[in-house]
């Protein structure tokens, strides 16, 4: 059984490594705000967050089958979050069982195995009595394929079959296995039989004498006699005791499966409500495939922060559709690294089937997303911070392929400014030349004026806005490079408040 809830047409499975870049688009987003929303301290809800996040979905088709998923989980959260307690106990119940343990005798194998079974008919009752009352509330084709086929696969008469042959194999009336003989006379072909049905009537069982047979028995002190019977008894059980606990296994399996799939819905729906309470808005991206080149939102903010900050985060609203290329300059602390990451972000999970921080998103699918943030210096002083830089470019060229994105936060700024902005314009070139989107965050004028310059059409310039007086809005608008990047109004920020806090110590030592 398949819950059908991530993919269409497989299981989703939480083996495997994250992919090339994963650890540094983590640390350069700050995915990990966003995965401890979604697991709400929950170790196993971590874990499935970050692989679900990161291993992205380059089909559209297959991104809004898991928004679809997602809207109903949504709509119907207190039954979703019923159906992933049930599950829960399922697997608690398996910890507790001896399954597993014994590997080595039939007997042990077969006992626990169906012991298990046993206790896993009250789960599989509890699924089907959720999907009697509730698949009507579901509109996804996901739900509705995962409540059609519990109802399909868990019938009246499945449970009836299944309680019929626990209780048979129980042995309350012994067990009936046929052998055959082979060389020197040896026992072989194993088989356990079905018991005869024993005749309801008391009168006839008692008046009618059964068929004459040989039989034997073993005395209460002959243990090799005792120990050979009991091989020939776990003989002739082995097979039976190896299709029960495979069944066991299989529907332990779907429980863990069901569990993984619905627990990436639960991060969702706890992010949701961290947001919630925080005032946010969130909506359902438009994917567009990965040939085309869309880059249309609204009220576009990063979520990451939003769940650090207690104040409310502004948002953006930008039109590049058609552009390979943003460029993004203006005045320091203006909001263009948030910006960036809130790109990234949005990007990130819209491939991953989930809601974004904006009132509308639309994006073209990438390949893969990379990103190439500004670091510190080198501590252990083994290469300068522009080789360091180049180094880190060198790796995501060898792993870049087309139609993916590259985030650049003030990279090649490490050097002077003539020497950074040749190496920034040859690597963007080189990535627009192999069809890579590229959103580039700088302060190089040479740079960005250079492109402003030469790409008339499929290129988008954005500036940080700056009022009169310094304010910044931390608002994106589009606008042609500047010569500067205000650093003066840091400069006289920074002063002006040393100067007024030496003034108001000075003030209070006179008084």
């Amino acid at each position: 059984m398949k819950a059908h809830l991530m993919f269409r047409d497989r299981a989703f499975s939480l083996g495997g490594d994250l992919p090339w870049g994963s650890d540094t688009l983590i640390e350069d987003l700050e995915l990990n705000t966003l995965f401890s929303a979604m697991c709400a301290g929950d170790a196993f809800l971590l874990e499935v967050a970050r692989k679900a996040v990161m291993a992205s979905l380059r089909d559209p088709d297959e991104i809004i089958y898991r928004q679809d998923v997602l809207r109903d989980c949504v709509a119907n959260a207190t039954t979703v979050r019923a159906l992933y307690g049930i599950a829960v106990e399922a697997i608690e119940i398996e910890k507790k069982s001896y399954f597993g343990f014994f590997n080595r005798y039939p007997a042990a194998i077969l006992s626990s195995a169906r012991e298990l079974m046993q206790a896993f008919i009250a789960v599989l009752l509890k699924f089907r009595e959720v999907a009697d009352n509730c698949a009507s509330n579901f509109r996804s084709e996901g739900f509705t394929t995962f409540f059609s086929m519990m109802q399909h696969e868990l019938a009246d008469d499945y449970f009836e079959t299944l309680k019929e042959h626990l209780k048979d194999l129980q042995f309350r009336n012994g067990a009936l296995i046929s052998a055959g003989l082979g060389k020197g006379n040896k026992g072989m072909s194993y088989v356990l039989r079905k018991l005869n049905e024993r005749d309801r009537n008391l009168l006839k069982r008692i008046l009618l004498r059964g068929p004459q047979s040989l039989t034997f028995q073993i005395a209460e002190r002959d243990e090799a006699g005792a120990r050979a019977l009991s091989e020939l008894h776990a003989r002739g059980i082995n097979l039976v005791a190896d299709a029960v606990a495979q069944s066991a296994d299989h529907v332990l399996s779907f429980f863990r499966m069901l569990r993984t799939e619905l627990g990436f819905y639960i991060g969702c729906l706890n992010l949701g409500n961290a947001l919630d309470a925080k005032g946010q808005r969130v909506c359902y991206p438009q994917p567009a495939p990965v040939t085309e080149r869309r880059h249309t939102f609204s009220g576009l903010y990063d979520i990451c922060l939003s769940l650090r900050l207690r104040s409310a985060i502004v948002p953006n609203d930008i039109d590049a559709a058609g552009a390979e290329l943003v460029i993004v300059t203006g005045a320091n602390e203006g909001g263009k690294s948030t910006f960036l990451r809130s790109i990234g972000l949005a990007q990130v999970m819209m491939q991953a089937g989930m809601q974004v921080g904006a009132e509308t998103f639309q994006a073209n699918v990438c390949e893969s997303q990379f990103t190439h943030d500004k670091r510190e210096e080198d501590a252990s002083m083994t290469s300068g911070k522009f080789d360091e830089e180049l180094v880190r470019m060198n790796e995501i060229a060898d792993h870049v392929r087309p139609n993916s994105i590259v985030l650049f936060n003030e990279s090649f700024a490490s050097t002077n400014e003539r020497e950074g902005s040749e190496v920034a314009r040859q690597i963007v070139l080189a990535l627009l030349e192999n069809h890579v989107k590229v959103f580039f965050v700088t302060h190089m004028y040479e740079f960005s004026h250079g492109l402003c310059e030469t790409m008339k059409t499929g290129a988008v310039f954005l500036r940080a806005e700056r009022r009169e007086g310094g304010e910044r809005t931390f608002r994106l608008s589009p606008g042609e490079p500047l010569e500067t990047s205000y650093g003066e109004d840091l400069y006289q920020q920074i002063f002006t408040e040393d100067m007024r806090a030496a003034e108001g110590e000075k003030t209070v030592t006179e008084a």
